[in-house]
C-alpha cells in the first residue's frame, strides 16, 4: 500500500475512533485523557501548504503589541496561522502589487512558501497567533527576513 493510501486509511481509522469515543453509544469513554485545544480558526485565505518528508514541522506562539510588526519576511515551507486574540493586517508583496488582508480572533490564514509579507498589529490590544511552519529544512529557521520590496507604500 503506498504512502497516500496508508495516510487515508489512518485518517479514516482516526475518524471512526473519534466518532465511537464521542458518541453517546460508544463502547467506553476516555479515561485519564485531557484534550486542551489551543486555538481554532476558519481558513480565510484559500491557500494550501503540503508537507515534505525529511523536513521539520515547527510550531510557535507569537504575540505582537499594538503598532508592532513582523518585519518583511517569508517562510521556506509556508505557515499555517490561527489568530487566537486581537487583529492584524497582512501586507503581501505580489509582483508589483500590494495585497492587504485583515484577520481577527477565530480566523486563520495560510502564508505560502516564499510569499513575502509584513504583518502589522493594527488593533488596540496585542494579538496572539498559533503558527505551524511545515517543510522547514532541518537545522534552518522557519522564517527568512527580507528587504522591503517597495510594493506597499508606507509599510
Amino acid at each position: 500500500m503506498n504512502r497516500a493510501m496508508r495516510a487515508l486509511a489512518s485518517v479514516g481509522f482516526a475518524v471512526v475512533v473519534m466518532a465511537a469515543t464521542l458518541s453517546p453509544g460508544g463502547a467506553t469513554l476516555p479515561s485519564g485523557l485531557t484534550n486542551t485545544p489551543l486555538a481554532s480558526g476558519v481558513n480565510e485565505s484559500g491557500g494550501t501548504v503540503p508537507t515534505k518528508e525529511g523536513t521539520s514541522i515547527v510550531m510557535a506562539q507569537i504575540t505582537v503589541t499594538p503598532g508592532g510588526s513582523s518585519g518583511w519576511h517569508s517562510h521556506p515551507g509556508g505557515a499555517l496561522v490561527v489568530v487566537h486574540d486581537g487583529s492584524l493586517t497582512v501586507y503581501e508583496a505580489v509582483g508589483s502589487k500590494c495585497e492587504i488582508a485583515t484577520y481577527t480572533a477565530g480566523q486563520s490564514f495560510v502564508e505560502r512558501p516564499g510569499e513575502v509579507d509584513q504583518v502589522i498589529n493594527t488593533g488596540t490590544v496585542p494579538y496572539t497567533l498559533y503558527v505551524t511552519f511545515p517543510r522547514v529544512p532541518v537545522g534552518a529557521l522557519p522564517r527568512t527576513d527580507v528587504p522591503n520590496p517597495g510594493t506597499c507604500p508606507g509599510v
